[in-house]
């Protein structure tokens, strides 16, 4: 052991009675009971010891200490009298011979008890991550990153897979993000920019004739904070394969991750291969989300002919989507509450009704439907004790809406959710191509470089709104881990798959010239797929938030309040990289 400690504050046993020791760590909490007596609970990262002070000298010695100063304690193991069977070191403890004060902590008071950190407000704890850290329950979570990190290394290098790291610095590409923009000081007026993901790398790697590739990725995007997604850097596990197909991709990753989910968990279950596979078009019409939850059993249902003229406002010329939830004995107060969360998550009303126990519609919107009341039960099947959430506006707003209200209503509905596992599943057959809601004219729907399914023949004979990317994304408990597609790797596919949304070859050359120039030089098939670290952490540690299972995060804004990032630089700094800066005071 390090700094002569013979054992660290979880070690000690029974067995080790009438042992001297040396222990070393933090200066948890002391109960003085008399000025000769106080029992100090010191505590490093792997648990805690007690200590007995048991003199005058002693005691005095610890006068003046505060709490979290880092201290060296030797003395004699012995039995405790009172043992504590709740802790593995609770059958002993140390009556020191001596106590050596190793770091001070200057501070009677602070920010937060260190045990109850998680109960501070999250700016605190960010400015004091270190003391936050400090937290048991807290480190945990940091302890699990990196046994799941180190599991996932292990899995993938089993399926023969080398772990190769690729660029930092690099050229600015549109991945769907802002960059992060670096300039270069030899190079007056020119940028890098921090990769939005290693994409174009771990293709160029496949066309260099490396056939498995992966690492646990850095990614950097200028965008903002959710529950789900820290602002500025995160971690994927990216992997890439030549050769291979969509299917190649499906069963390594059903191989992979499971068994670490169902290992690590908070829940011990986890989908078994094959999962789960949903086309994109089927995911909005059953589950309003292509991130569907399949852990909750309700279903959306078309009922916009069975309301259609009901005199009902918000449902006229508008596409309406029903679900239907048996025996749901919600509250009135927990059914205006889910229709208010639904409508603060996706910016539409949620409306409703039900079937009493006499077969009557009742509540919500059930007026407007007493005149059609047998052509809505038949249309949506419904019994005695129903309830139905409701939905309308334009097919995908009402699709979208809907879905938000499946998820609420599953939450609060036992018998239609399973909590204790993890359901995976494959979103499928996205489109290549939409009409873009701002410019109206056709746009790639996700990523530009998957192949269309159909390859040249898809694009230059189907109406491009019918054409399918094998573009996939991977979903767990209702939450996006990753999208990956079998790539686009034919140069003159490419091209015509640009020249529909109005780019020309040029186009491509100049934004993507080493990759366009090296499949010129024969490329492999070729797919790939980049789940989330993060958000499986988060997932596999049962947390809301992601940044409670990021050592060091930032702020929903984007700083590290603890660092004081992004800050101010010198002049001299500027002129190096040859930038000056001039802000715009924004219009009141």
């Amino acid at each position: 052991m390090v700094q002569s400690r013979t054992h660290n504050c979880n070690q000690l046993r029974l067995s080790d009675a009438g042992q001297k020791v040396t222990i070393v760590g933090w200066y948890d909490n002391m109960r003085k009971v008399s000025k000769n007596l106080g029992f100090l609970i010191l505590r490093d990262f792997y648990g805690v010891t007690q200590v007995v002070v048991e003199t005058e000298e002693m005691m005095e010695r610890l006068n003046g200490v505060n709490n979290e100063s880092t201290l060296s304690v030797t003395g004699v193991v012995r039995e405790r009298s009172n043992k504590n069977g709740n802790l593995p070191t609770g059958e002993i403890e140390v009556v020191p011979e001596e106590i050596t004060v190793l770091g001070k902590c200057i501070y009677n008071e602070l920010p937060f008890e260190i045990n109850r950190s998680k109960e501070a407000d999250e700016a605190t704890r960010l400015k004091y991550r270190y003391l936050d850290l400090r937290n048991p329950e807290v480190k945990d979570k940091i302890v699990l990153r990196s046994k799941i990190v180190a599991e996932l290394r292990q899995r993938m290098t089993e399926h023969d897979f080398l772990e190769i790291t690729t660029p930092i610095l690099t050229c600015s590409s549109p991945e769907g993000a802002r960059d992060y923009l670096v300039p270069a000081r030899n190079h007056p007026g020119k940028f890098y920019a921090l990769p939005q993901a290693p994409q174009q790398f771990k293709q160029l790697l496949m066309t260099s004739g490396f056939d498995r590739y992966f690492q646990i990725a850095p990614c950097f995007r200028d965008e903002d904070a959710r529950a789900d997604r820290s602002p500025g850097e995160f971690y994927q596990l990216d992997m890439e394969m030549a050769f291979a197909s969509q299917e190649d991709v499906f069963s390594v990753i059903e191989d992979v991750l499971p068994p670490v989910f169902a290992k690590y968990g908070k829940y011990k279950t986890a989908s078994e291969a094959p999962f789960t596979r949903i086309s994109y078009k089927e995911a909005m019409d059953k589950y309003g989300s292509d991130k569907p939850d399949l852990r909750i059993d309700l279903t959306l249902q078309d009922a916009t002919e069975c309301m259609a003229d009901c005199g009902f406002g918000p449902f006229e010329g508008q596409v309406v989507k029903a679900i239907v939830v048996d025996q749901f004995n919600a509250t009135r107060k927990v059914i205006d509450k889910i229709c208010a969360d639904v409508e603060v998550q996706s910016g539409r009303k949620a409306y409703w009704f039900k079937m009493d126990e006499n077969g009557e519609l009742a509540g919500g919107i059930a007026k407007f439907l007493q005149d059609r009341k047998e052509k809505v039960v038949s249309a949506l099947g419904l019994k005695p004790g129903d309830f139905v959430g409701l939905s309308a506006g334009k097919l995908l707003e009402a699709q979208k809406t809907a879905g938000v209200l499946r998820r609420f209503l599953g939450a609060a509905s036992e018998a239609h959710m399973k909590t204790e596992c993890y359901e995976f599943c494959w979103i499928v057959d996205f489109p290549m191509y939409e009409i873009g809601e701002e410019s109206g004219e056709l746009e790639f729907c996700h990523n530009p470089f998957s192949m269309p399914q159909g390859g040249m023949d898809a694009l230059e004979n189907k109406d491009p709104l019918d054409i399918y990317a094998y573009q996939y994304d991977l979903v767990c408990n209702g939450v996006e881990l990753s999208s990956g597609a079998v790539r686009n790797h034919d140069p003159e596919i490419m091209v015509k798959a640009f020249r529909l949304v109005g780019l020309s070859e040029e186009h491509v050359k100049a934004k993507f010239p080493a990759m366009y120039n090296a499949f010129c030089y024969g490329a492999p098939p070729h797919a790939g797929i980049a789940p989330g670290v993060d958000r499986m952490v988060m997932l596999i540690a049962g947390e809301e938030s992601i940044r409670e299972i990021i050592p060091f995060p930032m702020n929903k804004t984007a700083q590290d309040v603890m660092m004081g990032a992004p800050s101010e630089v010198d002049e001299k700094q500027l002129h190096d990289v040859h930038i000056k800066i001039d802000i715009q005071e924004k219009d009141r």
